[in-house]
């Protein structure tokens, strides 16, 4: 009987913000693991800016004392991968921020992620007319970068082959370790309550932060722009995919 995989990590995402831009999809080439390919939306190519808020994390069924709640942004990109029977779903990520210097440590070694610890901060205030500012914030180079959005405060189910459910509903992370090699891990989470983005805004260091070939893509009007008001979650112990 097969066992089934260790909850490495369980927290609650909450609060994400999603800014998703069309790229030229021979920029996402060289971050392809082996073994997936593209998944696109309508033929396009998105990558998003994600922020969120990480609550009550626990690794190993753990929680680390000043590493429970904290801020994360990430840039990352959809793919896909055929395990021989179905099609998976999931994320790769470009770079991913947290102000915990000893979260990269844990994670670049044991996942192979992108983490990088840098101060940050978020702020959420409430609006007129039903609505919220939610704003995340990290500095790099003495300059403050921001993320923010002003939302709706009503909630409703993700619609049926939406864009939305697209972006939010990817259940597998991957993790490129050489041309053949891919660590896989399964991500668990009901489905997302979605909120209308009203306004958006995404300034940052592009060419600093995400390199030169990013530059003109980010720069641009976000092809679109999502909330979700996030739940728990849990990461599965990965495994590796061969090819």
């Amino acid at each position: 009987m097969k066992l089934p995989k260790i909850r490495f990590l369980q927290a609650e995402w909450k609060n994400l913000l999603m800014l998703n831009y069309e790229v030229d999809p021979k920029i996402l080439k060289p971050h392809l693991p082996a073994g997936t390919e593209l998944d696109l939306w309508q033929r396009k190519a998105l990558v998003s800016m994600v922020g969120f808020m990480f609550l009550q994390t626990k690794v190993l069924g753990v929680k680390w004392p000043w590493h429970i709640n904290f801020e994360e942004v990430n840039l990352r990109f959809y793919v896909r991968h055929f395990d021989g029977k179905a099609w998976k779903r999931g994320a790769v990520f470009i770079s991913e921020i947290v102000p915990k210097h000893i979260i990269p440590v844990v994670a670049n070694n044991l996942y192979n992620e992108h983490y990088k610890a840098m101060p940050m901060k978020h702020r959420f205030t409430v609006l007129p007319n039903q609505q919220t500012e939610f704003l995340y914030e990290w500095k790099y180079k003495n300059q403050w970068n921001k993320l923010s959005a002003v939302v709706n405060n009503e909630a409703k189910p993700m619609e049926p082959e939406s864009a939305e459910l697209f972006i939010f509903e990817h259940y597998w992370g991957y993790n490129k370790l050489n041309d053949r090699k891919t660590l896989e891990y399964q991500v668990e989470h009901p489905s997302w309550k979605i909120r209308q983005v009203k306004t958006a805004c995404f300034e940052a260091d592009i060419e600093a932060l995400y390199g030169a070939v990013f530059k003109p893509y980010l720069e641009a009007k976000p092809f679109s722009a999502f909330f979700a008001e996030g739940s728990e979650v849990a990461v599965r112990v990965a495994g590796k995919i061969f090819v």
